[in-house]
């Protein structure tokens, strides 16, 4: 399968997802071993979230990391935001939490309107990561925080030769076998090593505008975190 770019990839990651928005949930579980949820928590962990804060959560799809922020924080005010009607209607527990279709490379909202913009396996996805990040800086208040959970490229470690079988072979299988898709998920894999490096996202929220921009990674140097704050003025 070719890795695709532009609008022809806009195109089949919508389509894709749809697709496979059913089974969605149960893949991320089985493929990460339950880590996934874990990693959702020390997202929102980390997000610090205060009762009355706006939150902004971008690509929700199913609502995941939106459901884990209104668990820590159930006095906070949750928009949940994804292109593809199908994800947002794969779950049936939306409580206390807006909702709107939108896409993140021009989101239908004013400026310095977020305390917190976040996603989770948003930005891989998208066919223009800087215009992505800077939409998301837009819409947030001066002194708002943004942080990302999505995989990164694999760093080379002891752990590498395994790390590339599971996701070249093990994944592609996964997806054949309970989603009946396999392009799906290879698009998964290829999506994740032709990522930027976690430096590099880095460097493209500080050229953005963001400050602080700092990072974890997770996973056996397969998932990180950023987070980053808009400056006061």
């Amino acid at each position: 399968m070719a890795y695709l770019k532009g609008s022809d990839r806009d195109v089949f990651v919508k389509n894709t997802f749809s697709e496979i928005a059913p089974r969605y949930v149960f893949m991320n579980h089985l493929m990460t071993g339950g880590m996934d949820i874990l990693l959702r928590k020390e997202t929102i962990r980390r997000a610090r979230l205060r009762a009355g804060e706006s939150v902004l959560d971008i690509g929700s799809g199913t609502g995941d990391l939106a459901r884990e922020a209104l668990r820590a924080e159930n006095k906070a005010h949750i928009t949940a935001t994804d292109i593809n009607l199908s994800m947002m209607t794969a779950a049936n527990h939306w409580a206390g939490i807006d909702r709107s279709l939108a896409d993140a490379l021009q989101l239908p909202f004013a400026n310095d309107q977020f305390d917190l913009v976040m996603s989770g396996y948003l930005v891989r996805n998208v066919s223009n990561l800087n215009t992505a990040l800077k939409e998301q800086f837009r819409v947030l208040k001066p002194g708002g925080r943004i942080i990302i959970l999505d995989m990164t490229r694999p760093r080379k470690n002891f752990f590498t030769p395994m790390i590339n079988f599971y996701f070249r072979v093990i994944i592609p299988l996964f997806g054949a076998f309970f989603n009946r898709n396999r392009k799906a998920y290879t698009y998964l894999i290829q999506s994740t090593e032709n990522f930027v490096t976690a430096e590099n996202l880095q460097a493209q929220l500080r050229e953005c505008g963001f400050e602080d921009v700092h990072f974890h990674i997770r996973m056996l140097g397969t998932m990180a975190i950023h987070i980053g704050l808009k400056a006061t003025r």
